[in-house]
């Protein structure tokens, strides 16, 4: 996450404050590093802080912070944040080397350290600044950054401090668990109709139409328990193709979903049958409100070469920015359709990692990934995208700060 236009810094306090609401959460043993435009914030970076093996040769670590923070073309500088108690503990020499090779693989990059800081549970300190007179021992209270100018700013904007991914159970949301068993039935009774319709362009499409239509829903209007439309979705969702066409349209348009179900070629010709879905009141294409047309949806973004493809759309390289308030929908539609469980709730949980890393959040993103693992151990999407995020690869989107999710929006005041 990039911070929004307008959003002032006057002091460590503000930056360090600004990192637990970029990340979602309070970092512990972390590295947090921030690229620099200037004097402007650019983009946000976190690293499990290395072990002693690392640390004695610090090195090649520092040479893969580097590499990260360069995806941030317009960086100048940057700003080191060290979570950790072990900076009092055992002493700041513990990390020095670590920072040392920091300073210096990042100066060579052309983003020189501005600042660096330890934050530790109950103080906080400059990481660069040995004076006592200065900066005494053991450091200044931590809840300044909780009450820094800033914290109250984002706090204001609607931006909350959350558990750790990690320490999030696993998505469950408040409902009734007569409601769930009755989705899981709908869900059985659509698949079966759906499974003899697999191939069928009409059923493709007639899918798309449902799903348009829910990420086209007013922003902040409720979602109502109706067990027939979720099993539905989550039946959808068994398909892997239909599944992934649903991730390519909301992030790229429906010709992308159509051009990409083409390319692996789904359809057959000799299915014949009517295709099935919900009525439309059911998924909010009732009086006033029209489902998407079969010809595409409003967010179709053909890119200058053409229809993004399917492996450009999953990697964040096509088209050159996504369409982050469908992917937003999408995220929130996953997340009431994995509390009923079973290998639809892994589907569910496999997208919201996708958008996780979408919007660089590898640490959500692995976290959802893990929990789609524990329900359906084998579910090959997540694995891929897993190994993407343990490999540090970065969305491409994430990566460049013109198409970068923004948490409040680009009209943020």
């Amino acid at each position: 996450m990039t911070p929004p236009e307008h959003l002032t810094i006057r002091s460590p306090e503000d930056v360090l404050g600004f990192i637990p609401h970029s990340l979602g959460y309070w970092p512990s043993a972390s590295l947090v590093a921030m690229t620099l435009q200037g004097k402007r914030l650019g983009a946000t970076l976190r690293l499990d802080l290395p072990g002693p093996d690392v640390l004695a040769q610090p090195a090649a670590f520092a040479r893969t912070v580097c590499t990260y923070l360069e995806a941030d073309r317009n960086a100048d500088g940057s700003l080191l944040a060290l979570f950790t108690n072990n900076g009092w503990l055992a002493g700041p020499d513990r990390y020095g080397s670590l920072l040392a090779g920091l300073q210096w693989a990042l100066a060579g990059a052309g983003m020189p350290v501005r600042d660096a800081w330890y934050v530790g549970s109950e103080y906080w300190r400059d990481a660069l600044c040995a004076d006592p007179a200065c900066c005494p021992f053991p450091g200044r209270p931590v809840q300044e950054i909780r009450d820094s100018t800033l914290n109250a700013e984002m706090v204001y904007r609607g931006s909350s401090v959350g558990p750790a991914p990690q320490e999030q159970a696993a998505a469950v949301l408040p409902g009734s668990s007569l409601h769930f068993a009755a989705v899981r039935e709908a869900e059985e009774a659509w698949l079966a109709q759906l499974d003899l319709r697999r191939g069928s362009r009409p059923q493709f499409d007639a899918v798309l139409e449902v799903w348009a239509a829910l990420l086209n829903r007013p922003r902040g209007e409720p979602w109502l328990p109706e067990a027939e439309r979720d099993g539905f979705l989550r039946a959808t969702l068994l398909v892997p193709r239909w599944r992934d066409a649903v991730l390519m349209m909301a992030a790229a348009g429906r010709a992308a979903a159509e051009a990409g179900a083409g390319q692996f070629a789904i359809f057959r010709d000799e299915c014949r049958l009517e295709p099935v879905a919900p009525p439309a009141e059911a998924f909010g294409a009732g009086p006033g409100r029209e489902a998407a047309p079969p010809g595409g949806t409003p967010n179709s973004r053909a890119t200058e070469t053409g229809v993004p493809r399917y492996g450009d759309v999953l990697m964040g390289i096509q088209p050159a920015a996504p369409d982050w308030e469908r992917l937003d929908a999408l995220d929130l539609i996953f997340q009431q359709l994995a509390p009923s469980g079973g290998k639809a709730a892994a589907a569910s949980l496999t997208g919201r990692g996708w958008i996780a890393w979408c919007r660089g959040r590898g640490s959500f993103s692995a976290a959802y990934l893990a929990q789609a693992l524990d329900l359906e151990p084998g579910y090959r999407l997540a694995e891929l995208l897993l190994e993407l995020v343990h490999r540090g690869t970065v969305c491409g989107w994430a990566a460049r700060k013109e198409a970068a999710w923004q948490k409040f929006g680009p009209d943020a005041a």
